[in-house]
């Protein structure tokens, strides 16, 4: 009976040590280490709007491309990412969709848990712009109605890899020249990268210094991208 027992024991079983399970532990601890550079925090929210390269992830995170590689690596060792090469390009996305489920229920946790962050959040809240802001849910409803324009002003090759069906792209550098483009009684929908992106906070400011109607996006694209909305590009 008792050496029947024994041979059901998992391989690599001590009855002697009491910490068997340190390795679960062990593996569980490599997606906190993952998590554990804010770096790699921000090249996950850069993936969440599509696949990239590493030179383009550098770019977009102002980063050197050596160290830019590094933190992915770091990333793809805890199964967040995968990749794709194309020659001598390495193309980097997010792992699968349930990634980008748990990049939003962890910044949220953060947010709720951590009072430092609220205190930098509401600090950026204050600036001119941040304040009017259109959830999702609502902005279906206004894009259903046709009497939205959604405006990206991200640059303009993120716009290209994955924009919100019909959107236009105008940069945020390209704003001030591009206004009147727009007709003057035009519901402005305006959005950035993520919950973090504060660039079209600047452009609403900007929409509503030249008197238009403007909001943004509430959590950006990556907040589109997590309730399930789709992508062009």
């Amino acid at each position: 009976m008792n050496q029947s027992a024994q041979g059901d024991e998992p391989a690599g079983f001590d009855a002697d040590n009491l910490h068997w399970d340190d390795e679960v532990y062990e593996q569980l601890a490599r997606l906190g280490k993952a998590l554990s550079n804010p770096i790699r925090i921000r090249l996950l929210d850069l993936l969440e709007q599509g696949e990239h390269t590493v030179e383009e992830l550098a770019s977009a995170a102002t980063l050197p491309v050596k160290n830019t590689s590094a933190q992915l690596q770091q990333l793809r060792a805890s199964q967040l990412v995968t990749t794709r090469r194309d020659g001598v390009r390495v193309h980097y996305r997010l792992a699968d969709p349930s990634v980008s489920m748990f990049l939003h229920q962890f910044e949220s946790f953060a947010e709720e848990r951590l009072s430092g962050l609220r205190v930098e959040l509401d600090r950026l809240h204050t600036y001119p712009g941040s304040m009017e802001r259109v959830n999702v849910d609502d902005l279906h409803r206004r894009i259903n109605d046709g009497t939205t324009i959604l405006i990206d002003v991200r640059p303009a090759a993120e716009y290209a890899r994955g924009h919100l069906p019909g959107a236009i792209s105008m940069p945020l550098s390209d704003l001030h020249r591009r206004i009147d483009e727009l007709p003057e009684d035009a519901d402005i929908v305006a959005y950035c990268e993520g919950p973090y992106c504060f660039a079209s906070a600047r452009a609403v400011r900007w929409f509503l210094e030249a008197g238009r109607q403007a909001t943004r996006i509430e959590g950006g694209l990556a907040r589109w991208v997590r309730s399930g909305g789709d992508l062009v590009g």
